[in-house]
């Protein structure tokens, strides 16, 4: 094949938009020479290159979008560490399975057990099987939401950033505790993500406790509940802080800190 010839496949590549073809094109028709393959079978090959490097430019991008702090995943979790986290239940999410029911997930531990690390790598997950993931902390979620409100833009962001990914991961629930309006705030995502998409949550505090982290609101934390357990996964890890372990070896900690409770 002349230059020429090449350059036209260039610009013909460059004007469809192929990301691919330029650079497999070539290569495949020498192979399917020799394996005497069909016209039919190298055009497949061909496309199939292309399909596999726009799905893997898509997969970046709505990993990218997601806004994770890291990218993390299940084959990096220290599980032999983590001997509290249930193992099996948590491969059992990575099938997303939970996605298509529009089932939530909430993972609730002491600080340092790695519950950041599983919500990444579910929703992490989910980016690569082409769902689109947000990624934000309870706290400043609710700084966005306030600012919207402030700003008459409240029914547009809820729009755009609670309802418009297919799952929802707020971590650090109870870290800061919210005041009326963001108690408020929170149960109205929590509201209008019922049965229609996925949250997946992180929080230190047990059910119990997240009442103090609402204000004091009985009523509200209470309804806020029975809407996420109605259809959710709740997993409760127990253990040390993987962060104090490094401290431990180190030698800057000397001693053994009590393992916060998770009510069950």
């Amino acid at each position: 094949m002349s230059d020429i010839q090449h350059q036209r496949m260039v610009t013909l590549c460059d004007d469809l938009k192929f990301l691919a073809v330029t650079d497999v094109y070539a290569d495949l028709a020498d192979a399917a020479a020799k394996q005497e393959s069909s016209y039919i079978d190298y055009l497949e090959q061909v496309l199939k290159a292309e399909n596999e490097v726009r799905q893997g430019r898509s997969r970046h991008t709505m990993a990218k979008l997601a806004g994770f702090p890291a990218i993390k995943t299940l084959e990096d979790y220290d599980f032999e560490f983590a001997t509290g986290a249930p193992k099996q239940r948590i491969l059992d999410l990575s099938a997303m399975a939970f996605l298509e029911r529009r089932e939530n997930v909430i993972l609730l531990g002491p600080s340092g057990t790695g519950k950041t690390h599983l919500a990444i790598a579910l929703g992490y997950r989910a980016t690569q099987c082409g769902v689109k993931v947000r990624f934000i902390s309870a706290a400043d979620l609710m700084l966005q939401l306030e600012s919207a409100q402030r700003q008459g833009r409240y029914k547009e962001v809820m729009r755009r950033s609670v309802l418009g990914p297919r799952l929802l991961i707020i971590d650090e629930i109870g870290y800061l505790p919210f005041s009326e309006t963001q108690a408020n705030l929170f149960f109205q995502v929590i509201a209008k993500r019922y049965e229609t998409g996925s949250v997946i949550l992180t929080s230190n505090l047990s059910f119990g406790e997240w009442e103090q982290a609402f204000g004091g609101n009985t009523a509200l934390t209470s309804a806020m509940l029975d809407r996420l357990l109605h259809h959710s996964h709740v997993i409760q890890i127990r253990g040390d802080s993987y962060r104090l372990k490094e401290k431990r070896r180190a030698g800057i900690l000397g001693q053994q800190l009590p393992t916060p409770q998770i009510d069950d």
